[in-house]
């Protein structure tokens, strides 16, 4: 049974002094919150000094500063290693999704049945931010390709708002770069057989004048990473250690450790 308080939240930031402070304040104010951990990753401006004062002035938010850029993904190691809650979610640090929800994604986690959620933009259309349609087909293509290798119905692969138990992500290995965690996490998930989930979430997107990271080359990296962590990853080189209770919805069929 979960306690009270089981939800570490981590936040990647690279030059976000303008929503950090605010992306935090949302964070500290949802239930089940035990700590948030922000990773700073070795931005030019002011972020570092917000993360510090904010983990000055909040118990539960600590701030940890990479020495170099590395990219969303060795953020996203560095504050999972750091992280003690039995369900770890992401949350970015721009705004684009909206903390308030983050609820409804742990709570198929919370109920006990599931152990990995994805919150999707596509699902249920909710409040979204109308943009750039180059970046929802590239998002469906590399959905619809995902799931080809991994069996997974998803909607949205590429979704910011994901979910673990914390067993879950604390063991696994993750060795892509920049954003390749949304497709390295997926496969390796994946590979557990274990119980997945979906539900729907707004968007609140950014335009790239506003901050927005994410490009072509990303895209083009993704495509390898799909072949590479579906086709030349085993299970056991996915975890450093086999989670507990992995595939305990589908054991029964004979599928669970394949």
């Amino acid at each position: 049974m979960m306690t009270a308080e089981c939800l570490s939240v981590v936040i990647p930031a690279y030059n976000e002094e303008a929503t950090l402070a605010g992306v935090v304040h949302r964070v500290l104010s949802i239930d089940h919150l035990l700590e948030v951990v922000i990773v700073n990753d070795c931005s030019t401006d002011k972020t570092a000094a917000m993360a510090d004062e904010l983990a000055r002035l909040y118990p539960k938010v600590r701030a940890v500063h990479r020495p170099a850029n590395g990219g969303k993904t060795e953020a996203l190691k560095t504050g999972f290693a750091l992280t003690t809650g039995d369900i770890v979610i992401v949350q970015d640090a721009d705004l684009e999704y909206d903390p308030a929800e983050i609820g409804d994604v742990i709570g198929p986690i919370l109920e006990g049945r599931a152990d990995v959620v994805y919150g999707s933009r596509f699902l249920v259309r909710k409040a979204a931010r109308v943009l750039y349609f180059y970046h929802y087909l590239a998002n469906k293509g590399l959905t619809f390709i995902s799931n080809l290798f991994t069996n997974i119905n998803l909607t949205d692969v590429e979704t910011g708002y994901k979910a673990f138990r914390g067993d879950i992500i604390r063991n696994m290995t993750i060795t892509s770069s920049g954003f390749g965690f949304e497709i390295e996490v997926t496969a390796k998930v994946a590979k557990l057989r274990c119980a997945m989930y979906e539900v729907p979430i707004s968007y609140h997107g950014r335009t790239y004048e506003e901050g927005k990271k994410i490009g072509f080359s990303d895209g083009v990296a993704a495509l390898w990473y799909i072949l590479k962590f579906n086709l030349l990853c085993s299970l056991k080189s996915s975890f450093r250690v086999l989670p507990a209770g992995r595939g305990r919805f589908t054991e029964a069929s004979g599928k669970a450790n394949r």
